[in-house]
């Protein structure tokens, strides 16, 4: 039961508060017609539990502001969260809100804030679900309540109009066909157990087999070798956006390529993506810098996928 509306508020009644207005408005027939003073008394303390549970309501929707809305790493048909901060005016105020994001294309599950800190800030999770890559925007934050009592529901509404960004689903790549160009191994020299690299002075724990002989003899005290191994560094991802069209084949590279940047971070490795266009090519670093990439690029052929090149040199 709506009992009026405009653009920034909405005052409800719930099922259980319908029931006691009922009851408030039998209680107060019957106080009128029998003139009881008691019955006078339970309508005045029903009527008043009403009035108290809107004014506090209402104050719990009170003084609440949007600092910002981080998007983190929010992947296309992937449950992610979005960190929402916002600015207490009643600083420890107990609020009891349900927080409800409008985002286009996108089904947002309700996110909840208790009581805010002293501090001034608050940071609510809300999980996402984004239907496609590319920007969207959120329009509309929704902070309902029905505190206390659960007799009156009251609801705020907060214009964001902000864009996010949604990174392309990651699909898991297969493995790669000999002769694959769309992705190399760089390598770089590390400390390990593969080759000999040098010696150094005898530390507690050393393996005897590393003892180096030659060097104990000549320094008179033990020496021990030291080790280096080819460990793979990195992962390089090259894309040619001439030789794809728009449409579902292009979109699936888009998503092996995303589960290729989500493996090597999961594998702590660096990772690079070498973009080839109709007028320039650049080359991208980092996990998140890839991801955004891929999330905005645009085929510009009219051919199917291309045949595998030859591998990289």
């Amino acid at each position: 039961m709506q009992l009026w509306s405009d653009r920034r508020l909405r005052l409800s009644l719930t099922g259980l508060g319908v029931q006691c207005l009922l009851a408030l408005l039998a209680v107060g027939a019957f106080s009128v017609n029998t003139g009881n003073n008691l019955l006078y008394l339970v309508f005045s303390l029903m009527l008043g539990l009403f009035l108290v549970s809107g004014v506090l309501s209402r104050r719990a929707l009170q003084g609440l502001k949007v600092v910002g809305l981080e998007e983190g790493n929010l992947f296309a048909r992937v449950r992610g969260g979005l960190r929402l901060r916002l600015q207490d005016g009643g600083r420890g105020r107990l609020r009891g809100l349900e927080l409800h994001l409008t985002l286009d294309d996108s089904q947002v599950e309700p996110g909840f804030l208790g009581r805010t800190t002293r501090n001034g800030e608050a940071l609510v999770v809300l999980h996402a679900r984004a239907g496609h890559r590319g920007w969207t925007r959120a329009r509309r934050l929704e902070l309902r309540t029905r505190f206390p009592f659960g007799l009156v529901e009251k609801a705020r509404f907060l214009d964001l109009d902000q864009e996010l960004l949604i990174l392309p689903h990651p699909r898991t790549p297969p493995a790669p066909p000999a002769g694959w160009r769309g992705e190399g191994h760089r390598t770089v020299t590390q400390e390990g157990t593969s080759s000999p690299e040098g010696a150094r002075p005898w530390r507690a724990g050393d393996p005897p087999g590393r003892v180096h002989w030659k060097r104990t003899a000549q320094r008179s005290q033990l020496w021990v070798r030291t080790f280096q191994e080819e460990r793979p560094q990195g992962l390089h991802l090259r894309l040619d956006l001439t030789a794809w069209a728009p449409g579902r084949p292009f979109e699936r590279e888009l998503e092996r390529l995303s589960g290729a940047v989500l493996q090597a971070r999961l594998q702590k490795r660096d990772v690079s993506l070498e973009l080839h266009g109709a007028e320039a090519a650049r080359e991208v670093r980092g996990h998140t810098p890839c991801w955004r990439a891929l999330a905005l690029v645009q085929a510009e052929g009219a051919g199917e996928r291309p045949a595998p090149e030859p591998p990289l040199s």
